[in-house]
């Protein structure tokens, strides 16, 4: 099984902590759409014999198209591409795109699952992000989506400066008071050349607090665990039969064709990545081009890889894959790497598959990147 994903290069205005790719301008939107089922045209000999079970609208922001857009995209995909009866398809919307009339749109449309950019429900952090809507809209947009989804998650971000753990819960207990079976939910970063990088360097606002956001991540996996959600995935929550088809297919490293600009592609052995600009990305696709690059991954990539994706999910490591796919040296090499944190109750080994624990799993990007290697081969 496999996914598409397209990427929606357009928003209203700027958050303050973003560095996907975008433009505020939607001056090229038309041009981009045809452009976007243009790629997928140019593509579909690359999933020949490739079932597509999840189509996945990111962004940017997707919801700034229209229903007449969004349906014209799924048959895009339909018409290129073998997609299985019932595939999961997400659109990635933020609140202030999401009046009632929008959403009986989209439920109405071949659409079966929202991810909607909360963020947060206090105003105040709303702002300092500079997101596009507010807290009431943030609710009332709850309140009408789950009333016509039944497959919703939201998105929430904590370590905001200053933002003290009882803030952090109410955001949690407010979420969880709409009944939504999936959170994602992240700890902000701070990315160079964002308005926030230039707030903190400025002194305009206070730096992040990696204690703060630590606590937080705990108070977040003891409320969500409370309330009947697995912690599938480092930053993902899920209720029972609601993890992310789309996401977790990216965890267990299946194939997928990312389109659009900025979009990345993987077929299991190469990774390729789409030109991020608008402008060169469309004078492209009118030629009849796929501007990208493409990386060809090593053994060592490919271990690499494992090793991360495998420590951020419920799945973990599994000790006998490494030995049969990479071979007795890359096995011997985890293990001597992996005995200080096993040591420090910070990694475990059960059933021969290398999880992290409760206490690392805050930590485990970090393990992670100590696990790797440089080259084997």
């Amino acid at each position: 099984m496999s996914g598409i994903y397209i990427h929606i290069p357009f928003c209203k205005q700027a958050c303050h902590y973003c560095d996907f790719h975008f433009s505020t301008s939607m001056k090229k939107k038309v041009e981009m759409v045809l452009a976007l089922a243009k790629e997928m045209e140019l593509r579909k000999d690359e999933f020949q014999n490739e079932e597509v079970e999840t189509i996945y609208f990111g962004g940017g922001t997707p919801s700034v198209l229209s229903i007449d857009d969004i349906r014209f995209l799924i048959h895009s995909v339909y018409k290129n591409y073998n997609v299985i009866e019932n595939p999961e398809i997400t659109l990635e919307a933020n609140p202030d795109d999401l009046d009632e009339e929008t959403i009986l749109q989209f439920a109405n449309s071949p659409i079966n699952r929202l991810s909607i950019g909360i963020q947060s429900f206090f105003e105040d952090d709303l702002q300092l992000m500079n997101r596009a809507h507010n807290s009431e809209e943030a609710k009332k947009c709850l309140a009408f989506a789950t009333q016509h989804f039944e497959n919703i998650s939201i998105d929430l971000i904590y370590g905001m400066p200053n933002m003290s753990n009882e803030k952090w819960l109410q955001n949690i207990e407010t979420a969880l008071s709409f009944n939504i079976p999936h959170i994602s939910s992240y700890a902000l970063t701070v990315e160079p050349k964002t308005a926030l990088h230039k707030m903190i360097k400025s002194g305009t606002i206070s730096n992040i607090d990696d204690d703060l956001a630590q606590q937080h991540f705990h108070i977040l996996i003891n409320k969500l665990q409370e309330n009947g959600f697995v912690h599938y995935e480092l930053s993902n929550f899920g209720k029972p039969d609601y993890f992310s088809k789309n996401n977790t297919a990216y965890w267990l490293g299946k194939k997928y064709i990312g389109v659009g600009p900025s979009a990345h592609s993987f077929n299991g052995k190469s990774r390729s990545w789409n030109v991020s600009n608008n402008s060169l990305y469309l004078k492209a696709i009118t030629e009849n081009k796929v501007p990208s690059e493409i990386e060809i991954l090593s053994k060592t990539d490919q271990y690499n890889e494992y090793i991360m994706t495998g420590l951020r999910t419920i799945w973990g490591v599994s000790l006998d894959k490494i030995e049969t796919e990479f071979g007795s040296r890359y096995l011997e090499y985890l293990h001597q790497q992996a005995e200080k944190y096993i040591s420090d109750n910070l990694l475990a080994i059960e059933n021969n598959i290398l999880k992290t624990t409760k206490k690392g799993k805050f930590l485990s990007d970090g393990i992670a990147s100590d696990l790797f290697l440089l080259n084997l081969e």
